[in-house]
């Protein structure tokens, strides 16, 4: 499998990480400490924590993406090796954040961190579950799961859009997508009656279903080194 990854993106992004968590730290301090000092103060303390708050949200975005090791491109690197050298897996190489290329179809590769269960019911993902202390770590250690549906529509009509201006017409293969939840701790639990709009997959069954899907060969050599082409040459 061929890795194609923008180094100098994910080493700005990591800056961006430390800098927001340190000051959002700083800030909150600060607030707390004027509350206490200056109990009068209450409306510079009170936009101080939250000041801080929102620059810790920030830096949990970003940590969770580009701080911490492995960082979620290094955990789909080895979820899918092995892959044989027709598959090209971009990292922020492409007009998605995660991209997966070759004779499975091009596949728009969503992660997540969050434990728990995650289910789908009518028509939204919903996390449950999780030890006690869960409901804290959502608030000031790690996100919650948020609205996937939009970020995965998002991702979806940004990469047809680039594929539409750069493919001949008519080349657009169908574009898939997967969320793929990265803790070792995350349970699937889907009813069979729900129809979600994106795979739901453990990082751990991540090779295996593609593997899978490749045995109908949704997408054909040509079109694979056609859309390679295309993201190349945007790329340089």
């Amino acid at each position: 499998m061929n890795i194609v990854r923008d180094d100098k993106l994910i080493g700005r992004n990591r800056k961006i990480a430390q800098f927001t968590m340190l000051g959002g730290l700083l800030v909150l301090g600060g607030g707390m400490f004027i509350s206490f000092r200056y109990p009068e103060q209450v409306g510079i303390s009170l936009g101080a924590l939250l000041i801080g708050f929102l620059l810790s949200q920030v830096g949990i975005y970003f940590s969770n993406r580009w701080g911490r090791r492995p960082r979620p491109d290094e955990m789909l690197d080895q979820a899918l090796k092995g892959l044989d050298s027709k598959y090209t897996l971009y990292h922020y190489a492409s007009p998605v954040q995660h991209l997966l290329v070759g004779p499975a179809g091009l596949w728009v590769l969503l992660p997540y961190h969050q434990r728990g269960t995650i289910s789908f019911k009518k028509g939204r993902w919903v996390q449950k579950g999780g030890p006690w202390y869960y409901g804290y770590l959502k608030l000031f250690a790690q996100e919650s799961l948020g609205r996937p549906d939009v970020e995965l529509s998002g991702e979806l009509d940004g990469l047809k859009r680039f594929l539409g201006q750069h493919l001949p017409d008519g080349a657009v293969p169908e574009l898939q997508a997967a969320l793929v939840f990265m803790h070792p701790e995350a349970v699937i639990d889907i009813p069979e009656d729900e129809n979600p709009p994106a795979e739901t997959i453990p990082l751990s069954k991540l090779k295996e279903a593609m593997r899978k899907i490749a045995k109908n060969k949704p997408l054909s050599n040509e079109k694979a080194r056609l859309i390679q082409d295309a993201l190349l040459a945007n790329k340089a």
